[in-house]
């Protein structure tokens, strides 16, 4: 099974909404980084589309997380990027995201903002564009929201 066709199966544990803002992102994210490294990790709590100049998952500068009922863009290094429309959330030391409501955030100015600050000196267009699953946790939180 190649890397994309693998990814395919982790989509198909997701609601259908989710998956589309999902794919959308990570389109928009593809056009803007061709050389990227895609680095995937299907983990406990979610499905993540990393995108690093390699294959060295320190040197990612977003991710798209895949959870039950929503999809965060992360800014791996968020904590240091300037953010005068507070639209970054988290208070951890490095990570911030924002939860995409609807994909056409990513095309809002502020947004565009802070993705064009963390992708300065990063080195983003030097790669060669390819997919890698780094890791598939045995056991995960359901994918799909609980019906009620």
């Amino acid at each position: 099974m190649t890397a994309r066709q693998e990814l395919e199966t982790f989509f198909a544990k997701y609601d259908a909404g989710v998956v589309r803002t999902a794919r959308a992102a990570l389109g928009r994210l593809r056009k803007q980084f061709p050389g990227a490294t895609q680095l995937v990790y299907d983990n406990y709590n979610a499905l993540v589309v990393g995108f690093s100049p390699d294959e060295r998952p320190s040197n990612a500068i977003v991710s798209i997380a895949l959870y039950p009922r929503w999809v965060t863009l992360f800014f791996l290094k968020g904590a240091r990027l300037p953010d005068p429309h507070k639209l970054l959330e988290g208070s951890g030391k490095t990570v911030r995201g924002i939860r995409l409501e609807r994909v056409e955030m990513m095309d809002e100015p502020a947004v565009r903002e802070l993705i064009e600050a963390t992708t300065e000196g990063s080195g983003m267009d030097a790669g060669k564009g390819k997919l890698v699953i780094q890791s598939i946790s045995k056991v995960q939180r359901p994918r799909k929201p609980a019906r009620a």
